[in-house]
């Protein structure tokens, strides 16, 4: 009896340290700036506007253009793009495209989604969407596999008629992630995310230097967004709760054998002219 009430003690335990690892685990917005929704897109990667997880960002450009969108994801998370273009009524047949790139400017495969569409003449939106391979903490430096950082979301055309180039068209980019847990955690982790700029950065703070050029400017950040819990947030997954779970189990495992197969601890007693 009293191995069993050890075996549910150490039940309750688990259920009570699993409680909040799985709460964690829900996708939560990662908001950097002001936290307002962004109303414009940038032309290229070093102009590529910044926007929040979790928030729908809009854009208002012309057919031919080249929008760029960036945003932080975090060791441990499954990122989710989804783009929907709004086009004019009198417009041909055109084929939109959304990809995505990593801080190093590698474009990443999407694992699944709709990543280029084509919109039939006088269809009146086209919707595309990408969701990324879990971002790891570390990979081989052959691999392109996604890793900790800024990453980049373009989205323009790329078939059209030439009649239909300059159309005013809309454009709304929301991008969402997902916690995957323990299962996505691996033995090692970057020195730095894939910001740019954050190399520069530490190698001043590490020199002792403020990043002053002597004039007393500090030079522009090149970005700014990170998670709202910081880089390399997810360092506690329920792969902790379920190891030390498991340890707990096998010790209470190996005392409840002992206890069966010791018998009472008393001589047995030989009848006498045995």
């Amino acid at each position: 009896m009293r191995f069993v009430r050890l075996m549910s003690a150490a039940l309750l335990t688990l259920a009570a340290a699993a409680g909040p690892a799985a709460a964690d685990s829900s996708p939560s917005p990662s908001p950097s700036g002001d936290g307002k929704a962004r109303t414009e897109a940038g032309t290229s990667f070093r102009t590529a506007t910044e926007i929040d997880q979790g928030q729908t960002a809009t854009a208002s450009a012309s057919t031919g253009d080249y929008l760029y969108w960036s945003f932080p994801a975090d060791a441990g998370r499954r990122p989710t793009v989804k783009a929907t273009v709004k086009l004019p009524e009198a417009h041909s047949a055109q084929t939109w495209q959304l990809d995505v790139y990593d801080g190093l400017r590698r474009r990443q495969s999407c694992q699944y989604g709709a990543q280029t569409r084509t919109a039939a003449q006088g269809v009146s939106s086209v919707e595309l969407a990408c969701v990324l391979r879990t971002v790891r903490a570390w990979s081989e430096p052959w691999a392109n596999d996604p890793l900790p950082g800024t990453y980049y979301v373009r989205l323009t055309v790329v078939d059209l008629r030439s009649a239909d180039l300059g159309l005013p068209v809309g454009a709304e980019v929301r991008v969402d992630s997902k916690d995957i847990g323990g299962s996505a955690a691996v033995d090692g982790s970057l020195a730095e995310p894939l910001v740019p700029g954050i190399a520069v950065t530490a190698g001043q703070s590490k020199n002792g230097s403020d990043g002053s050029d002597g004039s007393g400017k500090k030079p522009a950040v090149l970005s700014g967004i990170e998670p709202a819990d910081g880089w390399s947030s997810g360092w506690w997954t329920d792969r902790w709760v379920w190891t030390g779970a498991g340890g707990v189990l096998a010790a209470l495992a190996g005392i409840g054998g002992y206890a069966l197969t010791r018998g009472s601890g008393r001589p047995s007693r030989v009848p006498p002219g045995a």
